[in-house]
């Protein structure tokens, strides 16, 4: 089940394995996403075309302090 945090407006969404980004995520939210790798960080555009960082987080904490950062970034 995905669990969504807000900050400064945006929509911080964490994903759990097997949850489809496009169903739980809209335009301008941030999605954390688990995989072997680690924790990825997507960005969905206002059309709905989604970006992610080239290297995943090692923990959640990483990933969701950069998701902070990128919407505070946003909220200027």
């Amino acid at each position: 089940m995905a669990t969504l945090i807000r900050h400064r407006k945006t929509r911080i969404i964490t994903l759990e394995a097997g949850d489809d980004l496009h169903e739980h995520c809209k335009p301008r939210d941030i999605a954390l996403v688990s995989d072997p790798a680690g924790w990825w960080t997507y960005f969905i555009g206002e059309d709905g075309a989604v970006e992610r960082y080239d290297i995943p987080f090692a923990t959640y904490n990483e990933a969701l302090w950069s998701a902070k950062a990128a919407a505070e970034f946003d909220a200027q």
